[in-house]
């Protein structure tokens, strides 16, 4: 949405909007293609044309008003989950209160969100940002501006999952149990595939920020060689087809699929809104 007014004119500004083709309608001008245009661009446009009407060139101002092709994704555990309109520069702070922020598990007192296990995805890449600093120790250098298609997922604490990726039958989402071992959480997920590299299958745990990551030769668990490992709740575990280079590498890529593989899944659910808004507003509720 442009605001278009003639400098020192008598009539009061118009807003026109780009429509789908491209162009903007104002006054007795036919359509304008403006799409891709800077705004001083578009101005010069509407100046030229408008010359052709008028005694001479006029000043032409021109605004932008909002925004509606930029988007980010909000969801898991906040109020309303869905997919957000993004038209002016918003914080993340910003972008979880437009969400409702996080809501209270009932049943569960304390944290409502896995904030170790929470993350800020953008071009297929989790960011840097601790979310248990920004929302629960105040700390606002994690307070970052969202850009469009940035996907923001706070993690239900109540969600006890295993997350077994890589070279399986079935990479996948393991709900766990009471107990649960290395080989049961590869088992759901199909087993191992054929060219898989066994002998350092990857166990990360802890935070996404700070992750502790061990290696363990599955191969020789399968062979009884060594007994099994036991997996803890929010575990990722992946199965690499080759042998990895530098440990800290490796991580990366495995906290990567991770953050992808939640957000496929969870944005399945998220309907993207039709209409503009201004700020960050309008989600569309995505199912829990």
């Amino acid at each position: 949405m442009i605001e278009v007014e003639i400098i020192g004119g008598k009539e009061a500004p118009i807003q026109v909007q780009v429509g789908p083709d491209g162009k903007i309608y104002y006054s007795l001008l036919p359509g304008l293609f403006v799409w891709g245009l800077s705004l001083s661009e578009a101005r010069d446009l509407v100046e030229q044309n408008m010359a052709k009407l008028l005694r001479e060139r006029p000043e032409m101002g021109l605004t932008l008003k909002t925004v509606g092709s930029r988007r980010i994704w909000i969801l898991g555990n906040v109020a309303t989950p869905g997919v957000y309109t993004l038209t002016t520069p918003v914080t993340l702070l910003e972008a979880i209160a437009a969400a409702g922020g996080v809501t209270q598990v009932p049943g569960i007192p304390g944290e409502s969100a896995d904030l170790t296990k929470s993350f800020v995805l953008r071009h297929g890449k989790p960011l840097g940002v601790d979310l248990k600093k920004l929302l629960h120790d105040g700390d606002l250098s994690q307070n970052i501006y969202l850009q469009s298609d940035d996907f923001v997922y706070l993690r239900p604490v109540a969600s006890r999952d295993v997350y077994v990726l890589g070279a399986v039958a079935t990479p996948n989402i393991v709900p766990f149990t009471t107990r649960m071992s290395l080989a049961t959480a590869i088992a759901y997920a199909g087993g191992a595939g054929k060219y898989a590299s066994q002998s350092r299958v990857a166990i990360v745990r802890g935070s996404l920020t700070q992750p502790s990551i061990a290696t363990v030769n599955f191969h020789d668990i399968m062979e009884g060689k060594m007994p099994d490992v036991e997996l803890e709740p929010g575990d990722l575990v992946y199965v690499p087809q080759t042998p990895f280079m530098r440990l800290e590498v490796f991580a990366d890529m495995v906290l990567t699929t991770f953050a992808q593989t939640i957000a496929v899944n969870e944005g399945r659910n998220a309907i993207v809104p039709n209409s503009a808004a201004v700020g960050v507003s309008l989600p569309v509720t995505a199912t829990p």
